[in-house]
């Protein structure tokens, strides 16, 4: 097969899901029998100290014959999280006034390194 014909069943549909730091690639392909299958592609940007940056990217490969279960399950999971939490997104990295609430200890709760029995390797 040449090269442009390899390139052409390579895009057959594609949609991109741009979320912040991270880009969700969806791409329909062809197998050597020309049958389709999906790939999920999530790409996250680093950015370094001096300013360059990166990418670390995770693939997903869904066949036909996984269709209906993978969405099956898809929907339970997002139907459970939406249940659950609500649409409002509730983290640090999204809302910048996001309060993390503290653990105290009670006083009792607390151990001072008096409290913890010395072992020796040799006692093993």
């Amino acid at each position: 097969m040449r090269e442009n014909e390899m390139l052409e069943k390579e895009d057959i549909f594609s949609k991109v899901l741009r979320a912040g730091r991270r880009t969700y690639f969806f791409d329909v392909r062809a197998t050597k029998a020309d049958d389709y299958y999906i790939t999920i592609t999530e790409s996250k940007k680093f950015t370094e100290e001096d300013g360059s940056f990166h990418f670390k990217k995770h693939k997903i490969y869904l066949y036909k014959e996984d269709f209906a279960a993978f969405k099956e399950i898809l929907d339970e999971m997002t139907d459970f999280v939406l249940d659950q939490k609500g649409e409002e997104v509730i983290s640090e990295r999204h809302q910048k006034d996001f309060k993390r609430e503290s653990f105290t200890e009670s006083s009792d709760e607390v151990k001072s390194a008096e409290s913890f029995t010395n072992i020796d390797f040799d006692d093993i």
